[in-house]
């Protein structure tokens, strides 16, 4: 993630070279560092550099850096021409690299010739069958064709060679949850959890997934609540009370699950003191960040039985 500094270093810079201060080059070098979004001001200020045979000679071996940095934000910004030279040129100083060989895929990619890219990351895969990259290009050409199950099929091998790849298993849980298919996001964000125990996100997510198995499944639904709960808990411990989300997950699962218990012993029921600290601190939330809604929040937390 991209420090308040860093981002506002990026900004001054950008100001300074669309206003004519010079800085190009740290500015390029800047977007590359972290990973800045801005293709059209890359495309702008690199091609200035490129075109600039005296400006380009200075560059040294970073050159071809920058004609691949420019490659990429050609693309991104439609220009298939200007990223097809600058790929043509990397291909003739560096014949047979992989690195060209995925541009050129990308750029199969970007005018829509799927069959094509998918043809020139398989000849890159007979190479290197190992190229995760080139893996996660394939998944993304079948989602970008709308299909899922693909996908979902390729990750799943991906992941049976890659298992640590936590990106992945996220990927693949969103999807999941995108077909409706909880169980198996559940069990793609309890790989995440395992690998990465104090990532708040991965706690909220994987409550979520549980709980909505309460939606498909009858026989079992009070334990996939009580496991939803379980680890709202978890990310509200995480985040120092911070999740509002989970907040709500641990006062609507707390409902929930008193309704399915209704009229059981008494140590099924489930006890309340979660739900009031989790109520007061929604008030407490709503009342420092949002006070005109506060009215609103308690409310409802009265008409949910969690608020006196």
């Amino acid at each position: 993630m991209v420090r308040a500094e860093e981002a506002a270093r990026l900004d001054r810079l950008e100001s300074q070279v669309e206003n004519g201060g010079g800085g190009a080059w740290e500015y390029l070098c800047l977007v590359r560092k972290l990973k800045a979004r801005r293709s059209d001001k890359v495309l702008k200020h690199g091609l200035s550099i490129l075109n600039d045979p005296k400006a380009r000679s200075k560059l040294g071996g970073e050159e071809w850096t920058l004609y691949e940095q420019v490659a990429f934000a050609a693309m991104d910004c439609q220009q298939h021409d200007v990223a097809k030279d600058c790929i043509a040129i990397l291909s003739k100083e560096f014949p047979g690299s992989t690195r060209v060989g995925r541009l050129e895929g990308l750029l199969l990619e970007a005018k829509g010739a799927w069959a094509e890219a998918e043809k020139a990351y398989e000849r890159l895969l007979e190479d290197n069958p190992l190229d995760q990259l080139i893996h996660k290009r394939k998944v993304a050409i079948a989602k970008a064709q709308g299909d899922l199950s693909a996908a979902v099929n390729l990750l799943n091998k991906y992941l049976e060679i890659f298992m640590a790849d936590h990106d992945a298993w996220r990927e693949l849980a969103e999807i999941y949850m995108s077909l409706q298919m909880y169980k198996q996001a559940a069990f793609c964000y309890e790989e995440l959890i395992l690998s990465q125990p104090t990532v708040p996100p991965y706690h909220l997510a994987y409550a979520e997934a549980s709980g909505l198995l309460l939606v498909l499944y009858t026989i079992g639904g009070l334990e996939n609540l009580q496991t939803a709960k379980k680890y709202y808990a978890s990310t509200i411990t995480l985040t120092g009370g911070k999740n509002t989300r989970a907040l709500y997950g641990v006062c609507l699962c707390s409902i929930a699950i008193n309704q399915l218990t209704k009229g059981r012993n008494k140590e099924e029921k489930e006890g309340s003191n979660l739900q009031s600290l989790a109520a007061e601190a929604l008030q407490r939330d709503y009342r420092e960040r949002a006070p005109k809604k506060l009215p609103l929040v308690i409310s409802m937390l009265k008409n949910m039985k969690l608020n006196s």
